[in-house]
């Protein structure tokens, strides 16, 4: 049976849609028979971006629009789900997913880190609130889907700024789950945590998928799968790490709090050997 709100007729918003995995939930979703709002940056990318999904699916266009808007700016989120409550009346499904990824250390400047915390987090809290106050007034079953990282919960070393964002976006999303529960609402969180995935933020100047990588294809074919089996935590293999492993490092994680262990010991040179008796002991 389909997710009781993925049904013809419902209404999807998609930000950050004209490409990736975005682009790949607004094919899957018109091909359920629901209608879709793809949101991103640029008209050209967005005409782009509709003309393939005419293509992939044939006579959805009538099912279709599309919005140039940026997330951090909540005027922006606003104006959205008004054009969208004009044209197909409201928001059933609402995927917030638009993120960048520039790349960050600690020390870097302000510029860079309001950036990422603007788009990948404030986005999020801002598309939930705008276009959650109608939906809950409509009284519909709903979903509201939260793109978050293994970056957020491990959140190894490289990309401080990335990681902050989608820690902050798994702690709002659990925290909206809980809120919705309590409330009885029709409406239900979810939390879809991807793998190694190639698209257009991943693949930066690489032109050729690696083997390790999986498609926005297998991500949202996942993610509908786990949507119908009510899973909160949308926890996306790849073809780099096993699911057994994924659950390790999570565990290792928490197990420095736990434990008291140096922050990030599963990098630090005097936990390796631990960690990895640790990993192998969940094969």
């Amino acid at each position: 049976m389909p997710h009781p709100v993925l049904v013809p007729g419902a209404v999807a918003v998609i930000t950050g849609g004209a490409s990736g995995i975005g682009w790949e939930a607004a094919r899957r979703f018109l091909q359920l028979g629901l209608r879709v709002c793809i949101a991103d940056l640029g008209d050209e990318r967005l005409a782009a971006a509709a003309e393939k999904l005419g293509d992939a699916v044939p006579g959805a266009a009538d099912r279709l629009m599309t919005r140039d808007a940026d997330v951090s700016r909540p005027g922006d989120l606003r104006a959205l789900e008004q054009a969208v409550a004009d044209r197909f009346g409201g928001t059933d499904v609402l995927m917030n997913n638009a993120a960048v990824q520039p790349g960050s250390s600690v020390l870097d400047g302000d510029d860079r880190w309001d950036r990422v915390l603007a788009v990948n987090l404030r986005g999020v809290v801002h598309g939930t609130q705008i276009f959650a106050e109608r939906m809950l007034a409509r009284n519909r079953p709903g979903l509201i889907i939260n793109t978050g990282s293994k970056q957020g919960i491990t959140t190894p070393p490289g990309d401080p700024a990335y990681n902050v964002a989608k820690a902050g976006v798994k702690a709002f999303t659990e925290a909206l789950q809980h809120e919705l529960r309590e409330r009885g609402s029709r409406i239900a969180a979810h939390l879809l945590i991807p793998g190694f995935v190639w698209t257009p933020l991943a693949a930066g100047n690489r032109t050729e998928k690696p083997a390790a990588a999986w498609t926005a294809e297998q991500t949202v074919a996942f993610m509908l799968d786990r949507l119908e089996a009510g899973d909160f935590y949308i926890l996306c293999p790849d073809n780099d790490v096993s699911r057994r492993l994924d659950e390790r490092r999570i565990l290792w994680a928490a197990g420095d709090v736990v434990e008291n262990r140096p922050p990030l010991s599963r990098w630090h040179p005097d936990y390796g050997d631990a960690f990895r008796r640790f990993a192998d002991a969940g094969n």
